[in-house]
């Protein structure tokens, strides 16, 4: 597979992965990379004049350094906002790995790296016989976890890294996002994770109402993951 790449993957949907994926992107282009997003599956999209728009895929657009045509970057959008397996039956599509891989070569071709975002969590079903994390795997790409902290974390988070393990994925390492200003005992949770998760913790995000991506970009340390990849 030719080109560099990482996939963001999170412990469950709605953890800031597209936060940590834009700020990865922004933090590589200060590194002098030409670093390029992709979003192979989205759902939840409003259409204008024809073209479904995801908001997920606009910010990786806007905070990408390398120009990639919407079709290329994301090949698979949804308009309503459900499980993509079930949005693609709706749609009556099906979601090929031949089609994301293509894509994927065609970006990896016109960049130094490519930041792959998943959908959901990783094992997120996209067709019969299909989930999220045949991505990664088809792709050959290391994975950035990224964990939200909030009750319910620890399980959520080990259950990826065990999925994550068997299937042959290695875990580059992990980035913890304060979701939840009120979690009780967050530190403590955190240094479970620590102790568990089999790869370094790269950056704590911590919580803001409207986190700025240049804030975010600073609390990821840029550099390690850019030599884990």
């Amino acid at each position: 597979m030719p080109g560099r790449g990482i996939f963001i993957a999170g412990t469950d949907t709605g953890v800031g992965k597209t936060l940590v994926a834009c700020a990865l992107l922004h933090g590589l282009a200060a590194l002098g990379l030409q670093a390029a997003g992709m979003k192979p599956v989205a759902a939840g999209a409003r259409l204008r004049r024809g073209v479904r728009y995801n908001e997920d895929v606009e910010q990786l657009r806007a905070a990408a350094g390398v120009d990639v045509s919407r079709k290329i970057m994301n090949p698979y959008c949804f308009t309503p906002p459900i499980a993509p397996h079930l949005a693609a039956r709706e749609a009556g599509q099906t979601i090929r790995m031949s089609v994301i891989k293509r894509c994927y070569v065609q970006i990896a071709a016109r960049s130094d790296l490519v930041v792959v975002e998943g959908v959901g969590g990783l094992l997120v079903p996209l067709a019969p016989r299909f989930n999220a994390a045949e991505i990664p795997q088809q792709l050959d790409l290391p994975l950035l976890l990224v964990v939200g902290l909030r009750l319910g974390c620890l399980n959520h988070a080990l259950l990826t890294v065990e999925a994550a393990q068997a299937r042959g994925l290695r875990i580059a390492g992990w980035i913890a996002n304060a979701i939840d200003p009120s979690m009780a005992r967050r530190e403590q949770n955190l240094q479970t994770l620590r102790e568990r998760i089999p790869a370094p913790l790269l950056g704590i995000v911590k919580h803001a109402a409207k986190p700025g991506i240049n804030r975010v970009t600073k609390a990821l340390d840029i550099k390690r993951i850019n030599e884990a990849i």
